[in-house]
């Protein structure tokens, strides 16, 4: 269905993509971006004023859990992208951690039709590496590229095999795929929180920063053997980083994304401390130690990792942001306890305001923020989205840098609110989202 015709108008307009920051309009007629510029007013079109607001184009999420199907009880496809919507992202991917996993043809086409029937912003999904995730056998990796898959990923576990890792990164050469990997050596990895001074002084059990840097480095030089494409997903710490910097140095085909929770919190907010790190901005009050909202995998890491991938980041080390939403049930997070509790925390809401912190902390500009959630993403994943060029997709976020809100259960879009922002004031909200130039959102 062709969108409608919009004109927003005197916004500060970012396009990465096309090397613009300026205060302009935004023309969109039957659902494709028609002009950037100034213009009277088009006949018969939606006027949206965005004085004062930034206009980009719609953001991209490369690693999104949306739970279904099987898990509908955390999410669903139809909640999870009106979350992705309400924060400002017009692609999300999908990771295949869902029941059944996402390793067949049959599943991928079956989740195809949920999309097409329930989802309100473009979703691509992520197959995974092996069949059931379990490590043991390869799926067939063209036949799921030519079902739709976009990339391959064990997410959630890592595939422990390095035959079959090593066969995956040589399968991406062709297929042109990322091999998409979270990085953890389960046999370190059995705590609950980053293992270190916090987790001894609240008496957690730890997971080592070496568990996820073992892992880096084997899948470094398993893509340097076989000159395939290796994803590094959520990396956590400094030394993780630093290590992909070494590779991409050494002409290592290396790609990697980094979270807005591991930029700006900490382990001490297991502790119950919530001072968002390496940006200016008030602390929520301080909550009671073990919130199992805080519980991540990979975990929060200390003030010191936070500050090295912030350099990592503006030294490029780093691609793309992610969000790695991953929305659980109040029955597997609030009534089991910390130990017990499910890892994750749902992000999709508060990627704006948290990363747009970082600007108004001046380690990034806006329009490096954009480029990294807008046209770097799309070219991670092959697709011409991602700019606000003639007869694009009109694709457009809209935001206003300034409007502050609290965050509350009751007002977010997803249907699991675990996240440890609950209560806490954040700055930067969406206030209209189009796809293929359909309102989507509006705040």
């Amino acid at each position: 269905m062709m969108g409608r015709d919009w004109w927003i108008r005197n916004g500060r307009v970012v396009d990465p993509a096309n090397g613009l920051d300026a205060v302009t309009d935004v023309v969109v007629r039957d659902g494709v971006i028609a002009h950037v510029g100034a213009v009277e007013q088009p006949p018969d079109a939606q006027v949206f004023d965005a004085s004062g607001m930034v206009v980009s184009p719609g953001w991209i999420d490369v690693h999104v859990h949306l739970r279904e199907p099987g898990f509908e009880a955390k999410e669903t496809i139809a909640t999870g992208t009106a979350a992705a919507a309400a924060g400002g992202f017009t692609t999300i991917c999908c990771m295949p951690n869902t029941d059944p996993a996402l390793d067949s043809v049959e599943v991928l086409y079956d989740l195809q039709r949920r999309i097409e029937r329930d989802a309100s912003v473009r979703v691509f999904p992520i197959a995974a590496i092996t069949a059931g995730r379990a490590g043991d056998a390869a799926v067939d990796f063209a036949a799921l590229a030519g079902a739709g898959a976009i990339g391959f990923s064990d997410d959630g576990d890592t595939t422990a095999n390095s035959a079959i890792m090593r066969d995956a990164l040589q399968c991406s050469r062709d297929l042109r795929r990322p091999i998409m990997v979270h990085c953890e050596d389960k046999a370190l990895a059995s705590g609950a929180m980053h293992e270190g001074a916090v987790s001894e002084r609240l008496g957690i059990s730890g997971i080592p920063a070496a568990a996820e840097e073992i892992i880096i480095a084997r899948d470094v030089m398993l893509a340097d053997l076989t000159g395939g494409w290796l994803h590094v997903c959520h990396v956590s710490t400094g030394r993780g980083a630093e290590l992909i910097r070494e590779a991409k140095a050494r002409g290592v085909r290396v790609t990697t994304e980094v979270m807005p929770h591991h930029l700006v919190m900490s382990d001490e907010w297991v502790a119950g401390d919530r001072s968002l790190l390496n940006v200016d901005g008030p602390a929520g009050a301080p909550a009671s130690t073990g919130d199992p909202n805080t519980k991540v995998n990979p975990p929060l890491r200390t003030a010191a990792d936070t500050k090295a991938l912030l350099v990592a980041l503006r030294d490029g080390v780093f691609d793309v942001f992610g969000t790695d939403h991953a929305p659980h049930a109040e029955a597997e997070k609030q009534r089991v306890g910390y130990q017990r509790a499910a890892f994750g925390m749902s992000g999709l809401e508060f990627a704006l305001p948290l990363t747009l912190a970082l600007v108004r902390a001046d380690h990034l500009s806006l329009l490096e923020l954009v480029r990294r959630w807008t046209v770097e993403s799309a070219r991670l994943l092959r697709q011409s989205s991602g700019a606000l060029s003639p007869r694009a997709p009109a694709d457009v976020f809209v935001f206003d840098p300034e409007e502050r809100w609290t965050v509350a259960a009751e007002t977010l879009r997803t249907k699991s609110a675990n996240t440890p922002l609950l209560g806490m004031t954040l700055q930067g909200r969406a206030k209209l989202t189009l796809v293929d130039g359909e309102e989507r959102y509006r705040g």
